[in-house]
């Protein structure tokens, strides 16, 4: 029965029929939470709410806040309504609401610097700047860098002083999970340089029923070999890969040392592409995944006749980066009449950069790349 989907369709027009980028200071939305994550300041936590899903409105804890100790916490929230159970006032925190039916899309500021502030974790590559511009500099040249931490001359360990790290978090559209499903047909928005590049040099380099075992680092969910390719070339730590096409697992690899062959049936291995320009859509190439599903990361979802129409609904949406099309056709109990849709759903994550935690620490520079992100 399709009447409680329409209803939440219904539901979700609502919600979103306006923009409202104002921010609440010494405000809060208690309860609510689906997701915890941090932020050096307010504006970041908007973004990160407005790149996740699920996400309607947020709370932010600023360093000043002297009734809760949960510093620089960013809690992404929802409501079946739209709209916070409760509010109050609440000294040092910053409430606010996603972005995403703005238009045109807002895009994240990260020009700003933040002194005296630690982004802990994430370090792939450690060097020795003059001073935290230049450390910003390599960031922004190094296409892995997301953010930064730099340590300046007044640190407490002299051993370290003038060290810049070099951070990371995922850029490129991962999916939280995939399925093999008989009426699904999944794909990408064709605006992502996700699609995966074949030409002749760069299937070279992935090696079927081959397995290597062993040196893991991260597991994620892809739909083929050619996606697992593409993290593990999105990725500075990664060496080599492998995919189980049973069950659409991607192993990332870290060994420089290296790489031990083994026979392994359904299972193809490769090397980062990162030679290969990954392709926006092309003509003829594979953008659709029939039989796979990319469950959750919904944003939004409504009726259309056919597949291409979706990834074309999802190309044209700025806040989409994937969707899955159900081939089944329902009855439309929603509009009492004869007729029967498929549904379309529009998906995205978070790939803005992330910090994985942040802290006060005393004679350090932290920021992010200076490039530009649009999704």
């Amino acid at each position: 029965m399709l009447l409680f989907p329409l209803i939440l369709t219904l539901v979700y027009i609502n919600i979103f029929s306006g923009c409202n980028p104002g921010l609440l200071r010494d405000w809060d939305f208690p309860g609510s939470d689906n997701k915890i994550l941090f932020s050096p300041d307010a504006d970041h936590c908007q973004h990160l709410c407005t790149q996740e899903a699920s996400c309607l409105f947020w709370a932010f804890i600023g360093p000043d806040c002297r009734v809760d100790n949960r510093h620089y916490h960013c809690f992404l929230k929802s409501t079946s309504s739209g709209s916070p159970t409760t509010q109050n006032p609440k000294q040092g925190t910053t409430a606010g609401y996603s972005l995403k039916s703005c238009n045109p899309l807002p895009t994240p500021s990260l020009s700003k610097v933040y002194e005296d502030v630690d982004f802990t974790g994430a370090d792939y590559r450690t060097l020795f700047t003059a001073d935290y511009q230049a450390c910003q500099k390599a960031c922004t040249e190094d296409p892995f860098c997301q953010f930064f931490t730099f340590i300046n001359g007044k640190f407490s360990n002299t051993n370290i002083r003038y060290k810049c790290h070099l951070k990371y978090s995922w850029s490129v559209a991962r999916t939280p999970a995939v399925t093999a499903l008989a009426d699904r047909i999944s794909g990408f928005s064709r605006e992502l340089q996700i699609i995966p590049s074949y030409q002749t040099a760069c299937q070279s380099t992935l090696f079927p029923n081959i397995n290597f075992p062993g040196y893991d680092f991260e597991v994620h969910q892809a739909g083929s070999p050619e996606l697992c390719q593409v993290l593990c070339s999105a990725h500075p730590q990664c060496t080599y890969f492998s995919f189980v096409s049973n069950e659409f697992k991607c192993y990332l690899k870290n060994n420089p040392n290296q790489m031990v062959p083994k026979d392994g049936s359904g299972i193809t291995s490769g090397l980062p592409s990162r030679s290969c320009p990954l392709n926006p859509f092309s003509p003829g190439h594979l953008t659709m995944y029939k039989g796979v599903d990319f469950p959750y990361s919904d944003i939004r979802y409504f009726s259309l006749n056919d597949a291409e129409s979706c990834e074309n609904a999802c190309t044209s949406d700025p806040n989409c980066q994937f969707y899955s099309f159900v081939t089944t056709r329902f009855n439309n109990t929603h509009t009492f009449k004869q007729n029967s849709i498929r549904l379309c759903y529009l998906k995205r994550v978070i790939t803005m950069p992330a910090p994985p935690k942040v802290t006060n620490l005393a004679n350090v520079v932290s920021g992010f790349t200076l490039r530009n992100y649009f999704l």
